[in-house]
């Protein structure tokens, strides 16, 4: 399979292992070679990302430049973002630094569904082994990047079609009656266009739908409430860890229309300090 090259150039604010490594996707993976590229897929592609100074090279099965630069989020400005969220909240400076090259990805709906319906109870390596398994079982073959073999993410009609123990082979466990029915309920037309429709899915509680608004839905006014923000918003605000709605009404009154951008640079701080 082809293999083309696009090239974004002046592009700031923006580090590979920060957007990759923040939690909001789990399907690429740093390249073997310790080069800090990146391998993985998107829309149904193949694709090694490097980053140097303000270039951003891709090297892709297909999709075109403009899908690129969606699904990476290039004509977001992000140094504007950070300077709002450090004005109305310098408490977070330090994180905000620290995840300096955060861009939340343009995902597609449905493989963030399941994405995050995998995620509950988990921790990122399983996760992405988990979430491979699905994809080299129920997806399509796109190709070879460096070395690697990539599988599309499966659509709707293969998981709703899925055997229940054929799922749980995968090790998906308790998730596998989840991931089928999220394939039948998305495969008949119900794509969520809300949280309230989010919350439908069987296996979908405000934690995971949070994560679908914002990496699915890109709605970056939702704030989700993990473990890992649990811990934050207990040590910085003094809120009981068991106070989750009391943590998202705060952030929407702190950060509004920018609390996902808020939970992620909080997230990926926090976690990479314990």
């Amino acid at each position: 399979m082809e293999i083309r090259r696009i090239q974004f150039d002046n592009i700031h604010d923006l580090d590979l292992a920060h957007i990759f490594e923040c939690g909001q996707c789990f399907r690429w993976l740093p390249a073997e070679d310790g080069s800090g590229d990146y391998i993985g897929a998107a829309g149904g592609y193949a694709a090694r990302a490097s980053c140097g100074g303000t270039t951003l090279i891709l090297d892709v099965t297909g999709g075109d430049e403009a899908f690129w630069r969606e699904y990476f989020d290039l004509d977001t400005d992000y140094g504007a973002i950070k300077a709002r969220l450090t004005e109305s909240e310098p408490a977070i400076e330090a994180a905000v630094k620290y995840g300096a090259g955060i861009r939340i990805l343009k995902q597609d709906l449905f493989e963030t569904i399941i994405s995050f319906i995998v995620s509950q109870n988990s921790n990122i390596p399983r996760i992405r082994k988990n979430i491979e398994s699905i994809c080299r079982t129920y997806g399509e073959y796109i190709g070879e990047v460096s070395g690697r073999e990539l599988y599309a993410f499966p659509a709707p009609e293969a998981l709703a079609a899925a055997d229940i123990d054929d799922l749980t082979e995968l090790r998906l466990g308790y998730r596998s009656r989840y991931i089928r029915a999220a394939g039948e309920k998305f495969a008949a037309c119900c794509r969520p266009e809300c949280r309230e429709d989010v919350l439908d899915y069987p296996g979908v509680g405000p934690k995971v739908a949070n994560c679908v608004m914002l990496f699915g839905l890109r709605d970056t006014a939702a704030f989700p409430v993990d473990t890992w923000v649990r811990h934050i918003m207990n040590e910085m605000y003094g809120f009981s860890e068991t106070d989750a709605r009391g943590m998202e009404r705060f952030a929407h009154e702190k950060f509004g229309e920018l609390a996902g951008y808020a939970q992620q640079y909080l997230f990926y701080y926090f976690r990479d300090r314990r």
